[in-house]
């Protein structure tokens, strides 16, 4: 990213922005990164835990993405913004459904709007699995947001600003990952772990190879694309076992909104995906005029129709001593 010098993260300090912002720091040499969220303490906080030697190139700014003028406020002279800010509990959503969509609907179509009115250059949206024929509110605001940021190329015409997706699965360790959940039986030596269904299965992404991803598609994106990464599929059974093989299972049965596997690309999507030898990349549906079709400099191929990238049908899998290693290396770096 050496042509951007200004980068404003929404939601920064999430599990995903706290790391891109450490990797634009360290990695890259943005002269301006802005922290834009709504917790005066998780500011705090991060900022305290950030090398003093970098605050000059950091901002904090309190703020909503439900809030148009504050954002406003804060994409003057921004040239990325990378929109990781979301509602993400899937029984919070169930129960506040308005709440989910003011941040995830309305605050999507505000970055749109604030990136549209400052000239920003590319914006780039986190999604998720849940987005991809979504069972539950949290997965339809999210496919709402989507649709907002791949028809955002439309209504920026001949303007410069370009909006793409990034869209992946389970992250190891992020807040409310099942390898949190897992962490707290083991901590309280409750003796078991809670499962919901035994054939349940997840893809796998650590929080540094998705900021990798994000930053490689900011580099590739042309506007309207969905970037898939090519990533891993666990067991959650077999995730239980290399964390403790002596704890007991208990199955409790597929929680209301829950999947028993995670898809990423669905088969209504695969008539407008390609592959790639490290990800895909599902095309825009809609007609879009600044779009330029199939202008990469990589190799691809047209997946087959009825396509679809499903955690159980995966050709990788993290098992046995491949998946002891990446827990083990996880809390090396995190403990």
């Amino acid at each position: 990213m050496k042509k951007f010098s200004t980068f404003l993260i929404t939601g920064a300090t999430g599990s995903f922005g706290k790391e891109f912002v450490n990797f634009l720091l360290q990695k890259t040499k943005a002269k301006r990164i802005i922290i834009f969220s709504r917790d005066e303490q998780k500011q705090f906080n991060m900022k305290n835990n950030i090398p003093e030697k970098y605050h000059e190139r950091l901002r904090f700014f309190i703020g909503d993405v439900r809030d148009l003028p504050r954002l406003n406020m804060a994409s003057a002279n921004v040239d990325v913004i990378v929109h990781a800010a979301a509602m993400k509990i899937v029984m919070t959503a169930e129960y506040d459904p308005f709440e989910c969509v003011k941040t995830n609907i309305n605050g999507a179509q505000n970055v749109v709007t604030a990136a549209l009115n400052n000239g920003v250059k590319k914006v780039i949206a986190l999604s998720t699995d849940k987005a991809c024929n979504p069972v539950n509110l949290y997965g339809a605001t999210k496919l709402a947001s989507d649709k907002i940021f791949v028809a955002a190329n439309h209504l920026s015409g001949n303007k410069i600003t370009r909006f793409s997706i990034v869209r992946y699965g389970n992250v190891l360790g992020s807040r409310g990952s099942v390898l949190e959940v897992f962490n707290k039986a083991l901590l309280n030596k409750q003796n078991f772990f809670t499962i919901t269904d035994k054939d349940m299965t997840r893809f796998l992404i650590t929080l540094e190879e998705g900021v990798r991803f994000v930053n490689d598609s900011l580099e590739k994106m042309q506007g309207g694309e969905i970037f898939v990464p090519k990533i891993p599929s666990i067991r959650i059974t077999e995730l239980a076992n290399v964390l403790n093989p002596n704890f007991k299972i208990k199955i409790t049965g597929v929680r209301p909104g829950e999947k028993l596997h995670e898809l990423l690309i669905s088969k209504n999507d695969s008539r407008n995906t390609i592959e790639f030898k490290n990800y895909f990349v599902i095309k825009p549906e809609i007609i879009l005029t600044n779009y330029r079709k199939n202008k990469y400099i990589e190799k691809f191929k047209v997946v087959p129709q009825d396509f679809e990238y499903i955690s159980n049908r995966n050709i990788s899998w993290l098992e046995g001593q491949k998946l002891k290693q990446m827990i083990e290396n996880f809390y090396k770096e995190n403990v």
